[in-house]
This record gives structure tokens, sequence and C-alpha cells, in this order.
């Protein structure tokens, strides 16, 4: 009999780097909203994604995950560029 030694809740590799791709992008979201000049904008942008990220936390269902990732990243991207015109 063979024994696993990871633990029964264990990431599959595919989990795993969808898992660090989420991550990086609440930490690029995180940083880029650092750049906001006006501290309650800042304050309001940083704690809307915080709730965004932690409500959709626990979903598993893999198509509605991507497309999370997908909306993650176009709001990020709109950011950096409405940052990028306000510095212009």
């Amino acid at each position: 009999m063979v024994v696993s030694r990871l633990p029964s809740a264990a990431l599959s590799f595919k989990q795993f780097l969808q898992r660090q791709r989420v991550l990086g992008i609440y930490r690029n979201m995180m940083r880029t909203i650092r750049q906001v000049p006006d501290k309650a904008d800042r304050k309001y942008l940083s704690d809307w994604a915080r709730d965004e990220f932690k409500r959709n936390k626990n979903a598993t269902e893999q198509d509605a995950i991507r497309m999370m990732i997908t909306q993650a990243n176009n709001h990020l991207e709109e950011l950096q560029k409405s940052l990028a015109l306000a510095k212009s």
C-alpha cells in the first residue's frame, strides 16, 4: 500500500498555479492602488479589492475562476491606464 505524504486537501498542480496567478494579480492590484494620489480614493479602492478577493476566495468552479481572473486583470489594466493618464 502506497501512503501519500500530501494532506487530503492538497491542491493539484493546476490549482496551485491558478492560486499563484490570483495572488499575483492581488499583489499587483494593491501595488497599483498605492500609487493613487488621493488618500480617500486609495482607501476606497483597497477596501473594494480586498472585499472582492475575500468574497470569491472559496470559488471552486474552474470556469468561474478563469472569468474572475480575466475581470481582475481588466480592472487592473483600467486602473493602471487611469493612473498613467492622470500623471501625464
